[in-house]
C-alpha cells in the first residue's frame, strides 16, 4: 500500500509538458513553415495568412496552458468586466 501511495504522489505531468515544449512545438512550427512556403509558391497568400493567424492563436493558447498562468489571466479578464 505504501508503494501505491508513493507512486500516486510522484505522478505529475511535468515531464510530459517538457517533452511537448522541446519536441512537438518545434516540429509543428517546421511543418507550418513548410506548408506556408508551399501555399506562397502557389500564390494563395490569403490562405497562408489565415493559417498564420490560426497558428499564432493556437500557440498562444498552448503557451498559456503549459505556463501555469491561466488562473491569473482569467482573473485579469474577469476584472475587465466586473471592474
Amino acid at each position: 500500500m505504501h508503494t501505491l501511495s508513493m507512486l500516486a504522489t510522484a505522478a505529475d505531468t511535468g515531464g510530459l509538458q517538457g517533452w511537448i515544449k522541446s519536441n512537438i512545438i518545434p516540429l509543428l512550427l517546421l511543418l507550418i513553415a513548410t506548408m506556408l512556403f508551399v501555399l506562397a509558391q502557389r500564390g494563395d497568400n490569403a490562405k497562408a495568412m489565415r493559417v498564420v493567424g490560426g497558428v499564432v492563436i493556437a500557440l498562444a493558447v498552448l503557451g498559456l496552458a503549459t505556463s501555469g498562468k491561466a488562473d491569473s489571466l482569467g482573473t485579469w479578464m474577469a476584472s475587465l468586466v466586473t471592474g
